[in-house]
């Protein structure tokens, strides 16, 4: 049972090779279809939304002329996005419920904002580690503090979005493998409930990609 339970999220295949993880190229699916000549509905919905990222992402770094500044957070939003939505089909393997994959996002970002921060920001980045207004008994309990919030940012973040998609992937397939034990009354209450938590873990998926994104500008606000 914990073995079958837990497969979902194996990388390996039957060549005991980790081929899985070519599915988080699976994104680059939908690249061609911006191209058409005739946007589709769906197309059009994305620039809607990927303009709206880059004007809360513009006002977060505190920027008006560089417009390839918010590029990199719209790209890990929509890389995390295409991942977690994709892996709700049938088939399709859960990257993002690794930590390979969201330790491998979060720590690089972390540590060029810490390493450009530190060398070009000296005296600001010491002066985030004791908030205004502090008592001087109390400084170096704040800096203690701060330093530790610091170093486990990327951490947090890896594991809060690795923890929310394990979750829901987990409760759908617990869900599913009760259905032949169940009569025909109790299935179609099962049936019901794995749509509406279908529709949970579709919105998961939007959120945590929103939310991985504008935590990592924030950090990179944070730096300048």
């Amino acid at each position: 049972m914990m073995t079958n339970l837990f497969s979902t999220f194996d990388p390996a295949t039957s060549t005991n090779l980790s081929l899985n993880w070519i599915s988080v190229s699976l994104g680059i699916l939908f690249l061609p279809s911006m191209f058409w000549l005739i946007p589709s509905r769906i197309n059009l919905a994305w620039i809607k939304i990927t303009s709206t990222l880059h004007n809360e992402f513009k006002i977060l770094l505190k920027i008006n002329k560089m417009k390839g500044s918010t590029l990199i957070f719209i790209s890990l939003f929509s890389l995390i996005l295409f991942n977690n939505f994709l892996s709700l089909f049938p088939y399709v393997f859960s990257s993002t419920s690794h930590l390979a994959l969201t330790l491998t996002l979060a720590l690089p970002l972390w540590l060029s904002f810490m390493i450009y921060g530190w060398i070009n920001n000296t005296i600001h980045m010491l002066a985030h580690l004791v908030p205004q207004g502090t008592p001087p008994v109390l400084m170096p309990f704040m800096v203690c503090i701060e330093t530790i919030s610091n170093i486990i940012r990327p951490g947090t973040l890896a594991i809060r979005l690795t923890a929310n998609m394990i979750a829901g992937h987990l409760l759908l397939t617990l869900l599913g493998n009760t259905g032949p034990s169940m009569s025909m009354i109790m299935l179609n209450l099962l049936m019901i409930t794995q749509i509406l938590l279908l529709i949970l873990e579709s919105a998961v998926a939007v959120i945590q990609s929103y939310v991985f994104s504008i935590l990592s500008t924030l950090y990179s606000s944070e730096v300048n």
